[in-house]
């Protein structure tokens, strides 16, 4: 009787993998395609995290690439905070900063960023009347992390060198 499956389930794991990495490159080619990016514009996110953020699409394909690495938790808690410190009505402030804490800061909690015990106690207590600058501790931790980790990793990552290769291959034509 015939084998179905030759090959075994490490070499799937693998196949797998390989498959799952193309696909991610290939979306992040996609980016540069349907994003009107410049080289320059790219070469500039390579300075620094500050410009990447700053760029709307350097966000969007930096927040693409930390998804694929199951480690988006700390732009997106980077991102709720920004828009928490635009809120105006004490209520609604109340209201979101429960939430935020809920979903980053509490302990055991879905999206659990990495921030030390003193900067959460912190938060219990700032959680008591909250303000536009409650999280402001847990953001720079998290901005801290991402600067040392995330971005260098990103800008060594074969998704931000296929862009900029796509990108100067296109300016040669």
């Amino acid at each position: 009787m015939p084998r179905l499956v030759t090959s075994s389930p490490r070499e799937l794991q693998h196949l797998n993998m390989d498959t799952d990495k193309k696909r991610v490159k290939e979306r992040y080619i996609f980016y540069c395609i349907c994003f009107p990016l410049s080289f320059e514009e790219m070469s500039q996110w390579s300075l620094s995290l500050e410009r990447l953020l700053s760029s709307k699409y350097g966000m969007k394909i930096f927040r693409a690439f930390l998804k694929s690495e199951f480690s988006d938790e700390n732009i997106e808690f980077w991102l709720v905070c920004e828009d928490y410190k635009k809120i105006k009505t004490s209520f609604r402030m109340s209201s979101r900063a429960k939430k935020i804490f809920k979903c980053y800061i509490q302990a055991g909690a879905v999206r659990e960023i990495n921030i030390d015990h003193k900067t959460r106690d912190l938060i219990k207590w700032n959680m008591k009347t909250p303000t536009t600058v409650c999280f402001d501790d847990a953001q720079r931790v998290v901005y801290s992390l991402m600067e040392r980790d995330s971005y260098p990793r990103f800008l060594r990552s074969d998704i931000y060198q296929a862009l900029l290769d796509s990108m100067s291959e296109s300016m040669k034509m």
